[in-house]
């Protein structure tokens, strides 16, 4: 109950003095959406040392606290890929229309022209990635969960990698081959991997917590990326996709930290 005190403690005290560092420095106010989920996961901690294990919170929040070693190694990878994931949501468009399109006037053809090839490329991911999940599973028989979820975490990556250096948009499909197969691996072998680790009893429970980390990388993600442009990456969008990249290759190699079914702990 001590540790529980004390790390609450510790959360509750980052998350205000980041607040307090926004608020004085005037950063972005996006990056108080950061600030509020350390200090509701703070909040949460002290919470669990005062409820019952009966009470329905009181059991969520052991359950959360008491993770098999397993899940907490995916949530690692899960905050990566959902992280990269935002990023090519949310900065695909500004990038292709002022990179491969050059503008970054919404009234302008040139614009609309690039907005429309990303509704294209949007569309293409989402067709690669029907196609990888009937290659996922050879992939699987071959190499294995963990060594296939990093093939297709590095085929991501790198497909976000290459908008840096493709200057004509139309090669931008082969990029989404690769986002593609990512997207694919990340619906399916982190939840096979989870699987085999959880307890039978605890199965629904842990599965629902298991999409928290879908949730909270994409609330640290909104907060963080748009500070990150601004101050570190010349507020060009096309580099939050490349960190995004990065970011997918990362989730890929924490994977391989994760055991695999079946072997030997």
């Amino acid at each position: 109950l001590a540790r529980l005190a004390r790390h609450g403690a510790a959360w509750l005290l980052a998350g205000m003095v980041l607040a307090l560092a926004v608020a004085a420095a005037g950063l972005d106010p996006q990056l108080y959406i950061l600030a509020g989920l350390l200090v509701a996961y703070g909040l949460a901690q002290f919470a669990l040392r005062r409820l019952h294990p009966d009470n329905p919170l009181g059991s969520i929040l052991g359950d959360l606290h008491h993770m098999p070693r397993a899940m907490r190694q995916l949530a690692v990878v899960q905050f990566f890929s959902w992280f990269a994931l935002f990023a090519l949501w949310i900065y695909t468009t500004a990038a292709v229309t002022g990179v491969h399109y050059g503008s970054d006037d919404p009234t302008s053809a040139a614009y609309n022209e690039g907005a429309n090839w990303v509704g294209v490329l949007f569309a293409a991911y989402n067709g690669f990635a029907a196609l990888a999940a009937m290659v996922i599973p050879a992939m699987v028989r071959r190499f294995g969960l963990r060594t296939s979820h990093l093939l297709n975490c590095i085929l991501g990556g790198v497909g976000l990698l290459s908008f840096l250096v493709i200057d004509d948009p139309r090669w931008l499909l082969l990029s989404m081959v690769g986002v593609g197969f990512a997207w694919a691996s990340i619906l399916s072998l982190p939840y096979a991997l989870l699987s085999d680790s959880l307890p039978a009893a605890k199965m629904g429970v842990y599965m629902g917590i298991f999409n928290f980390f879908i949730v909270i990388p994409q609330l640290v993600a909104a907060s963080l990326l748009g500070f990150l442009l601004a101050t570190f990456l010349g507020g060009e969008p096309i580099n939050a996709l490349a960190v995004g990249g990065v970011s997918l290759v990362v989730a890929g190699l924490c994977t391989l930290r994760v055991r695999e079914p079946g072997a030997q702990a």
